[in-house]
């Protein structure tokens, strides 16, 4: 979307530029600043590396390594080009590689950062501070990976994939930086594009349960069960048909539109509700349903 200006007379379009023609370069400007600043991208983190590559027999190494507030670990990749090359496949390898990281081993890490950075700070302590951890703990920490991408644009192959992962459990969130030419000045539109954040009250959460759904896979029949959470209100254990139905009955509930509820399953959108002319009671409204129910021969 583009960004204007609003003038006496008019509205302004802002030229959209890109970070090369602005002279902004990835590791000595983006990095640099976003590195002292990384709430911009990243909210509740942490960093603890920079360049981070300590690997055997590997000579890749992770612009910023952080830990968020549940002690995850977090993998960010900077580009400042337009399609934002193969991010999200350095970004699983990285992944892969420091996830089995050490509270011990990432206080070493936080130590040699803080170092390089003239930062007088110590090490354990603060990450106990930032963790609100009274001592270290070491089951507990590092129990998962999120990965943060950050570019100017992103190609369809990108967001296709990461959206696809994001489906099997993975948190890999996409951060597109738009760079715009304001006379000389250069204005970045920060805004997070997977997931999209204003969509996150109408997401329903589904953990499957493992032995259910292997059951269901040896049947003609679908049995499995979910635990659905809609607004912080948590259903366990239902049915698949339970579950399209709580979410849907919840989310018009809180004043959800139902034809853009029905728009967003489109697989069934024609089959999703029953409309009725006028104003009527539950009877009646159940008696009409079922009458147009049974003309469809069901």
């Amino acid at each position: 979307m583009p960004i204007y200006e609003i003038k006496s007379d008019r509205l302004s379009k802002l030229e959209e530029t890109t970070f090369g023609q602005a002279g902004v370069r990835e590791r000595k400007d983006l990095q640099r600043l976003l590195r002292s600043q990384i709430g911009v991208i990243a909210p509740d983190v942490l960093i603890i590396a920079e360049e981070f590559g300590d690997f055997e027999d590997s000579k890749r190494r992770i612009d910023l390594l952080g830990i968020d507030k549940e002690a995850n670990l977090v993998v960010i990749e900077l580009k400042r080009t337009e399609d934002g090359g193969h991010m999200e496949l350095q970004s699983l390898r990285y992944a892969a590689m420091v996830s089995t990281m050490t509270f011990d081993r990432a206080v070493d890490e936080f130590r040699n950062y803080l170092a390089n950075h003239n930062l007088q700070m110590v090490a354990e302590q603060e990450l106990l501070h930032f963790l609100e951890w009274e001592e270290p703990n070491q089951e507990g920490f590092a129990q998962d990976v999120r990965v943060v991408l950050a570019s100017a644009e992103f190609s369809k192959e990108i967001t296709s994939t990461v959206l696809w992962l994001n489906t099997y459990g993975l948190d890999i969130r996409c951060v597109r930086m738009k760079p715009y030419d304001d006379n000389g000045r250069t204005l970045v539109d920060i805004e997070q594009v997977i997931p999209l954040p204003e969509a996150k009250e109408y997401q329903v959460g589904i953990a499957s349960k493992n032995n259910q759904e292997r059951t269901a896979r040896k049947s003609s029949k679908d049995f499995s069960r979910h635990d659905v959470s809609v607004y912080g209100v948590l259903k366990p254990s239902l049915p698949k048909r339970h579950v399209m139905f709580h979410a849907v009955k919840t989310l018009c509930e809180h004043g959800a539109d139902p034809a853009k509820v029905a728009e967003l399953i489109e697989w069934r959108s024609n089959r999703m509700f029953f409309v009725v002319d006028g104003k009527c009671s539950s009877e009646q409204f159940i008696k009409a349903a079922t009458g147009q129910s049974e003309m469809n021969g069901k």
